[in-house]
């Protein structure tokens, strides 16, 4: 079945916080690679100190690959470069709890700029 590109593609799974008390929620869609989302969990993890606790909603296992530069046309698919995930809008991508309101809202902002998509912070 084919995308209709008129329709917004939008997330039906994973859409509410369920784990902690706050959470990072896509406004947008994107291939989110595994490099980025480790960097994005590495904020959250200094920002939320020894009492928080951090939870990753998403796993990349979709391999991507891509060519070498100054490669012509042709001579086959590139080699496998990573590991990303498709997010789509209404995804709930990271969340946190054992942290007061404001440095759990700070966290997952700057944890939102890690990321190629565009989100905000949601409450339980």
């Amino acid at each position: 079945m084919r995308h209709n590109p008129k329709k917004p593609r939008v997330e039906t799974r994973g859409t509410e916080v369920s784990f902690g008390s706050f959470g990072l929620k896509a406004l947008t869609g994107a291939r989110v690679r595994s490099n980025q989302i480790e960097a994005a969990r590495k904020v959250l993890a200094r920002n939320s100190g020894k009492t928080g606790k951090v939870w990753t909603r998403i796993f990349p296992d979709m391999p991507f690959t891509g060519k070498p530069p100054e490669v012509g046309m042709g001579k086959g698919k590139g080699d496998p470069q990573g590991y990303c995930f498709e997010v789509k809008a209404g995804r709930v991508v990271f969340e946190v709890d054992g942290i007061d309101e404001g440095v759990a809202k700070e966290a997952l902002r700057k944890a939102g700029t890690k990321l190629p998509i565009k989100s905000k912070v949601v409450a339980r």
